[in-house]
């Protein structure tokens, strides 16, 4: 999850003055405010620029970040038992269908954002383990004339069980990454991984870094999508790859119909129940009803500048997986 900052502190730094002042914009950089002084403009936009949504609740910009930091601090523990129970267990079966989408490669430097508990990370480093695996294989089957202090003296030098892959996880919640830290420690997860604290609206990486950006479930929680969407083009190499998981709006309507039911009448019982916290799940699902639609968000990525973007839709169109190239 993602969660703005305020800017005030913060405004000698043009690039950080450009997103609150119409008048200082960097080459590149896409302003969201209207053309024309900030003084013509009506006092109702000024209102509506200024305002989100935190579920079903009109809140400021700058009150969403505290209260969804709030949510995902207070379900932090449980946030796997729960994915559990909310899901039946099929948000791992997602998680595997992202990264077989992904197929990474040994080598291959992922960017995880809003990942803290670690499932996609956690994922790759098993992927790339395997086919790194495979092709140590390959490679000594065809070097089986070789004497074995050749092939001693050819291993002294070989590459980490990864191939080179890296992780590095992303987060803005302090309690996130403290589990999933604690479950990498657990799973015995310790090369090629890598834990930050961050916003994905301002991402703490250079330009060009990374292979694969990843974003499962965390999307929907930031203020301001677009920006997370520009830092996730700006922070990828050329040839890079984007990819979204996150719910989607239902459009078979006996199956949007049994959602609905499950999704307000169940999960924020489960929450209650399970967690002891009915209002963090309630907001959960309210969030998953005000993102946009498909088509709505796969105009937003392809205006961060992402080409072939597509999207698939699974289990009856519950959840998409969102793809993107930086060419």
């Amino acid at each position: 999850m993602a969660a703005p900052r305020s800017w005030v502190l913060r405004s000698f730094c043009c690039r950080e003055w450009s997103r609150v002042s119409p008048g200082c914009r960097l080459p590149g950089l896409r302003s969201s405010w209207p053309r024309g002084p900030l003084g013509a403009r009506p006092l109702s936009q000024e209102k509506r620029a200024t305002e989100t949504h935190f579920g079903f609740e009109t809140v400021s910009e700058e009150e969403k970040g505290g209260k969804v930091y709030q949510v995902f601090e207070s379900v932090a523990k449980k946030y796997d038992v729960m994915n559990d129970m909310m899901s039946l267990g099929i948000h791992r079966v997602w998680k595997d269908l992202l990264l077989w989408k992904m197929r990474p490669f040994p080598g291959t430097q992922l960017l995880d954002v809003a990942g803290g508990t670690g499932d996609i990370a956690f994922r790759f480093l098993n992927y790339v383990q395997a086919q790194h695996q495979r092709k140590e294989k390959r490679q000594l089957r065809a070097q089986q004339n070789l004497s074995w202090e050749e092939i001693a003296k050819k291993y002294q030098n070989e590459e980490d069980s990864l191939g080179g892959s890296h992780v590095m996880v992303c987060d803005i919640n302090k309690e996130m990454l403290k589990i999933g830290k604690q479950k990498a420690r657990a799973q015995g997860y310790k090369a090629g991984l890598a834990w930050v604290l961050g916003d994905a609206e301002e991402l703490p990486f250079d330009d060009d870094k990374f292979d694969v950006y990843t974003i499962a479930f965390g999307i929907r929680n930031v203020t301001h999508i677009d920006r997370a969407l520009q830092e996730a083009h700006r922070v990828l190499k050329p040839g890079g790859r984007f990819l979204c998981l996150e719910f989607s709006q239902v459009n078979n309507p006996l199956v949007s119909r049994l959602y609905d039911v499950y999704s307000f009448q169940v999960i924020p019982v489960l929450g209650e129940v399970i967690a002891g916290d009915w209002k963090s799940y309630q907001y959960l699902v309210e969030s998953i009803r005000q993102f946009p639609s498909q088509e709505e968000f796969k105009e937003m990525i392809e205006d961060a500048g992402f080409q072939k973007v597509t999207y698939e839709n699974l289990t009856s169109g519950i959840v998409a997986i969102h793809s993107g190239f930086k060419l």
